[in-house]
């Protein structure tokens, strides 16, 4: 397993890190200590997790995944090794069962990183990520721009105060955000520069062979102010596994479970997904792990996100971080990208 650093602090990460959004919905508490168990002995030191995992949000399960990663933790008396991640849930996502309040302010952070300590039996958290911009912001493809509706006003040398009295308090070590756009990651950096504040180090975005949107404008922000993708959803739901185009599909899939992620179920996603099978095969690559090979060589990612449900789809794509991939395979995924320009946005 290779490690890099979080960029401008000396904290190593492995370049994949586990997901862990299907612990206490999809994956029992035994199976998602079995999967850290695994990935830890392979190599990955990166857990990231959530406040409102596991998805989909649900106020029975909210927490649950936090609980079982700190159970963990406690089990294993492995602490140190980890360097662990979490986020709080964000207006964006209107979660009210978390708070009712899901504004970011001083009450409202100090409240979500105390439960957050608790629930993984930690006394700090390594990176403490915001999930969604407070303001309103186009995501997921949205267009239609309407600033004028967003009562937003600009608080973000006031959350990174609260940051900064965290640091020093102990309690978190530092900060990323997730979801963001180019102006927002300038506007922290901006801050940051400005009043000597906390220094974001990371952005959590989607990036995939079916999402390469971070790319076109996310890309220069992340090369130029040293600010690394943590790459999420890089098979994108599952789909780029390759276990959608059985013929006979597992009920329990992501997408087959809820089909009301509607992102990565488009026919051109589905159609783009074909056709990267086939390139796939014709290389003697496993889809998924041709599709996470294609994300880790990306100079811009600092760690690869990557979830499974069982021990042998987490086992493959722990593997993916030995493949180098060909001048040859670029080339043959370039001609499906310009057929089929981020079907997933």
């Amino acid at each position: 397993m290779t490690h890099t650093n979080l960029p401008n602090t000396t904290v190593k990460v492995s370049s994949i890190c586990l997901g862990t959004m299907t612990f206490g919905r999809q994956n029992t508490e035994q199976e998602g200590h079995e999967q850290i168990d695994f990935a830890v002995e392979r190599g990955v030191n990166f857990i990231d997790t959530a406040e409102m995992y596991p998805v989909p949000a649900h106020e029975p399960t909210y927490g649950a995944t936090e609980k079982i990663i700190g159970s963990w933790l406690k089990k294993s008396g492995k602490r140190s090794e980890i360097v662990l991640a979490t986020k709080i849930a964000g207006a964006n996502r209107g979660l009210p069962f978390i708070r009712q309040d899901l504004g970011f302010n001083e009450q409202t952070i100090r409240e979500s990183v105390e439960k957050s300590l608790a629930r993984l039996q930690t006394d700090y958290i390594d990176l403490y990520q915001l999930h969604w911009p407070e303001r309103k912001v186009n995501f997921f493809g949205q267009r239609a721009f309407r600033p004028e509706e967003d009562a937003w006003q600009d608080n973000i040398q006031s959350v990174l105060e609260v940051f900064k009295s965290l640091i020093a308090e102990g309690k978190i070590r530092h900060i990323g955000v997730s979801n963001e756009t180019p102006w927002g990651i300038m506007r922290f950096l901006e801050e940051s520069n400005k009043h000597n504040l906390p220094r974001i180090v990371t952005t959590q975005n989607p990036y995939s062979l079916v999402n390469r949107t971070f790319e076109m404008n996310l890309a220069e922000v992340a090369y130029r102010e040293n600010v690394g993708l943590l790459a999420y959803s890089p098979l994108a739901f599952g789909l780029l596994s390759g276990k959608y185009a059985a013929e006979i599909q597992d009920p329990n899939a992501r997408l087959n479970l809820f089909p009301n992620f509607t992102r990565y179920n488009s026919q051109s996603t589905r159609e783009a997904s074909k056709l990267y099978q086939q390139i796939a095969s014709d290389f003697g690559l496993s889809l998924a792990q041709m599709a996470l090979a294609f994300v880790q060589k990306q100079s811009f990612v600092t760690s690869t996100i990557i979830g499974a449900t069982n021990i042998r789809q987490l086992s493959e794509n722990i593997a993916s971080h030995q493949i180098a991939l060909s001048e040859s395979v670029i080339k043959e995924i370039e001609k499906v990208q310009n057929r089929f320009p981020d079907p997933a946005p």
